[in-house]
């Protein structure tokens, strides 16, 4: 309320609604309510275009319409609610898709990050059960708890990660999403070792977050699988030792691999979301001591078929949430490791378009032509 001396007004703003499925976005005025209860309202200053908001759009994601989808950015804070402590107006923060509350059992376990918070079942609210965002007097639906394809949003004091004021927001937005879901893939969640051989299935932005992971972690050959060659010059210049398209293949992938690479798969890294490249990532690390992860969100309601003899054997098959990280803790430390130059950005950004192109980002995305596109307001 009122204890920051004035009063919080609604906001109007533009906004990228989605009215239904399979539609394109429409740029509307949106009215966006004041923050409550520990929650916080920011402005949005740049968002990436990730393939999990078109999974909204083609409904291969459960979403409630009308919605506000993103999840990618970063911001800084307008205003906050009662009883928020961790941020303030005018600190930069980037949005998370996956909150930390620091109190469900997830989070106070160390190896946790997956908060019950998290909305992944769609609900489209705030921890209150109602909605910020008001359009032509309908109430409009979050998103993840994000919902960055706007001018303002108001997230949960618990979705917020305050940044480094010096931190570009057109690259660290990346940070909110594909970066560090496909680099701690590779240092977190499958603790790639040294000298060790990797395998990428999927060469988009996640996967080459990914082989940037399992090269700062020092693999000593990162192999990418794409049927789309044109990724692969992008792959090698990210840390890729060699490519291969399946296309190519008159074997099954995994026995091209293991012969390639004398047997030694340490690790694979399933960054696509097919049911048959996950079994096929399985497949194709070492019997014995592999370690294979699914990083590629999967289909809704689709049940997979596997051999189980794949793990008897040995090998240890595992999935990741935004790369393993606890979201408001981690999140920080990857800007500053990004301004201390440990990783580069610039190699996933391919496009960058004012808010208001945000359907041609979408096109750019179904063509194949960007890695990830950003859109500034």
């Amino acid at each position: 309320g009122a204890f920051q001396g004035r009063p919080v007004q609604v906001i109007k703003c533009k906004a990228a609604v989605l009215w239904e499925q399979n539609k394109p976005f429409s740029i509307e005025e949106i009215e966006v309510a004041p923050p409550k209860a520990k929650e916080v309202r920011i402005k949005i200053l740049a968002t990436g275009i990730c393939r999990t908001d078109d999974h909204v759009i083609k409904g291969a994601m459960v979403s409630k319409f009308p919605v506000i989808v993103g999840h990618e950015a970063t911001g800084v804070v307008e205003s906050i609610g009662e009883g928020v402590t961790t941020v303030k107006p005018g600190d930069k923060v980037i949005p998370l898709f996956l909150p930390q509350c620091r109190e469900c059992n997830a989070c106070r376990n160390p190896d946790g990050n997956l908060c019950i918070r998290s909305d992944v079942t769609g609900r489209g609210v705030l921890a209150d059960g109602t909605t910020r965002f008001t359009c032509r007097g309908r109430p409009v639906h979050h998103f993840m708890n994000t919902s960055t394809f706007t001018e303002y949003t108001v997230l949960d004091e618990s979705s917020v990660a305050k940044i480094e004021a010096a931190a570009p927001p057109e690259k660290v937005c990346l940070i909110g999403c594909g970066f560090s879901t496909g680099y701690g893939a590779a240092v977190k969640t499958a603790k790639v070792t040294p000298g060790s051989t990797c395998v990428v299935f999927g060469l988009g932005g996640v996967g080459l977050s990914v082989i940037m992971g399992c090269k700062s972690a020092g693999a000593s050959r990162i192999i990418g699988i794409d049927l789309n060659k044109d990724k692969f010059e992008k792959a090698m210049a990210v840390g890729a030792t060699e490519c291969l398209s399946p296309k190519d293949c008159t074997k099954p992938i995994g026995e091209v691999l293991s012969e390639m690479t004398g047997n030694t798969v340490n690790y694979s890294f399933e960054v696509i979301g097919r049911l048959e490249t996950m079994v096929d990532a399985l497949a194709s690390c070492h019997m014995n001591y592999g370690t294979s992860v699914v990083v590629g969100a999967p289909p809704s309601a689709k049940m997979l078929t596997y051999d189980p003899m794949l793990l008897f054997t040995g090998r240890t098959w595992k999935g990741c949430v935004f790369g393993g990280w606890k979201s408001r803790d981690d999140v920080p430390k990857l800007v500053t490791d990004f301004l201390a130059k440990k990783f580069d950005l610039d190699q996933l950004i391919t496009h960058v378009l004012p808010f208001k192109d945000i359907n041609k980002g979408f096109e750019l995305l179904y063509s194949g032509q960007s890695i990830r596109t950003v859109l500034t307001f």
